[in-house]
């Protein structure tokens, strides 16, 4: 098990298990049970940790997570996303590739 994002808003620390569980990556979060208790401490060691169950799995929970929030990211610019099918340049409001109708993976 390894480690991969440590934060102490436990709401971030699920979104981010979220995302890897559904891209088939499975996790664990450690101290979820000192959430509201010992999260007021400001020491990182209580803090929510998600981690992924297999080592082998943590390069791409990395690439899984910064592929997100790099899309994030231009969304929130305004910035065009290319179609993951097609390479088409997509608005960044878009939900599907107007070219091929590919809903744009990194979304929701």
């Amino acid at each position: 098990m390894k480690e991969i994002f440590r934060e102490r808003d436990y709401t971030r620390v699920g979104f981010c298990q979220s995302i890897l569980e559904d891209a088939g990556i499975p996790t664990h979060v450690r101290n979820k049970d000192l959430v509201g208790t010992l999260t007021e401490v400001p020491i990182p060691e209580f803090f929510p940790a998600l981690c992924v169950v297999h080592d082998e799995d943590y390069d791409r929970a990395v690439e899984v997570l910064r592929e997100r929030f790099e899309s994030d990211e231009a969304r929130a610019a305004g910035e065009d996303i290319a179609c993951p099918k097609c390479g088409e340049e997509n608005p960044a409001n878009f939900d599907l590739c107007w070219s091929c109708q590919e809903p744009i993976a990194s979304q929701k």
